[in-house]
């Protein structure tokens, strides 16, 4: 890595807009990122996985409209998720081999075809097919993050993570309220048809403001793939954060997933619009993490590592105490969230700062675990809550968040902060 000093000279010591920066190798000076620009980027994340979670609140009245049996509902999550998954393994990696500009602009410019597709989906065949290309398409927000930390300075990497992630939980937390909103005012279709729009909005305005790059990756799609794998088995920084990701993911999913069960039946018996107010108080935890970033920058990743696995681990304690306090509830959600989001930032700044050339190659593979685990703590929480109640719910949460701090601390002290 050259020093600040050869990166200046190479550079010319010129600060350029966004517009005219051209991709950096790792440790060139690059002219520190705009608030709006940064602002852009976490929007476009937050609407991204928002389309991805837009069904859940959904599902009762999709069934009505097209006619699916209750048992199959489910599968309208299901394939979203695939698609998704799908797209982690496919797409992802091609930020590393083509301009991630283009890929951004042709990612979300079929991500509108998509959801216009299900906003006048006729049956449910054309619904399930355009709900897994949607899933498939809203990988761009990796895409986003790899390219922001590509522009950022090294200096400042972390923080510019914190900030554009925080787009991606706020997106997640959002995504019940406006669906459950836009739905009592207009129906399911117009949760799709409306963001069709926002997305092309953002489309026009990210070809703006996003710089051209040089590719430096001269491999084969193939051999991108397979580089996916190797990369686990070089890098063991990728491999701790990946096993953290499915552990805190599926703690994290083990509290969301059922708490519509257990907040739609009595004596709470709230409305799919009340229970999605939920998500604008993780709001808060998710905003407060975004320091999370500033921390990894100066070498504190593991440290905040370690804070985050013991506070999502004691979050759960308030959150057991919902049957008898929405209060307990909300204090529960606020520092649930805020751990999930600092881990997720500290995770990703550690990974970004290993193998620069590799950035998507290394968060496509990061996050294959996270979809794991938010699937898993899905799927299981909500057998659990039908065998053992609310209880069971939080002793799953708080086991899972048990074993990440346990396997946290027989790692911790192998790790080493990656050289920045």
């Amino acid at each position: 890595m050259r020093s600040g000093a050869e990166a200046r000279s190479a550079e010319g010591g010129d600060v350029r807009p966004v517009e005219e920066v051209a991709a950096r190798s790792e440790g060139d000076a690059a002219p520190p990122l705009s608030r709006a620009v940064m602002a852009l980027f976490a929007v476009a994340c937050g609407l991204a996985v928002a389309n991805v979670y837009f069904a859940q609140p959904l599902l009762d009245s999709m069934a009505r409209d097209l006619g699916l049996r209750p048992a199959l509902v489910g599968i309208v999550v299901t394939v979203t998720q695939v698609g998704y998954g799908l797209g982690l393994l496919l797409v992802v990696p091609l930020g590393d081999l083509v301009e991630r500009r283009r890929l951004v602009a042709v990612q979300m410019s079929l991500s509108v075809l998509a959801l216009v597709v299900v906003g006048l989906a006729p049956t449910g065949a054309v619904l399930l097919t355009g709900l897994a290309v949607v899933g498939l398409l809203a990988v761009v927000i990796q895409v986003l993050v790899a390219f922001a930390a590509t522009l950022a300075a090294p200096a400042e990497r972390g923080r510019v993570v914190g900030l554009v992630t925080s787009g991606v939980v706020i997106g997640i937390l959002m995504a019940r309220t406006v669906a459950g909103f836009l739905s009592d005012l207009a129906g399911w279709r117009s949760v799709y048809l409306v963001s069709a729009g926002a997305t092309l909005l953002l489309v026009v305005a990210l070809v703006r403001v996003l710089p051209r790059e040089r590719v430096s990756t001269h491999l084969s799609y193939s051999a991108l793939l397979r580089s996916v794998f190797t990369l686990f088995v070089e890098e063991p920084v990728l491999r701790a954060r990946a096993v953290l990701a499915l552990l805190m993911f599926a703690s994290f999913s083990t509290l969301w997933t059922p708490m519509v069960l257990l907040l739609g039946a009595p004596p709470f018996s709230l409305s799919h619009s009340q229970v999605g107010l939920f998500g604008l108080v993780g709001v808060a935890g998710a905003l407060g993490a975004s320091r999370a970033g500033r921390l990894a920058d100066r070498g504190w990743g593991n440290w905040t590592t370690s804070v985050g696995l013991v506070v999502l681990l004691v979050s759960w304690w308030p959150v057991s105490l919902a049957p008898k306090s929405l209060w307990a509830l909300g204090v529960g959600i606020v520092a649930l969230d805020l751990a999930i989001q600092a881990l997720h930032v500290t995770n990703q700044s550690e990974l970004y700062a290993v193998r620069p050339e590799a950035r998507s190659r290394l968060v496509a593979g990061y996050m294959v675990f996270y979809s794991i685990g938010s699937g898993a703590g899905s799927i299981t929480s909500t057998l659990v809550f039908a065998h053992a109640g609310w209880s069971g719910v939080c002793v799953q949460g708080a086991a899972i968040a048990a074993v990440a701090l346990l396997f946290w601390g027989l790692t911790r002290f192998r790790a080493k902060e990656p050289a920045r």
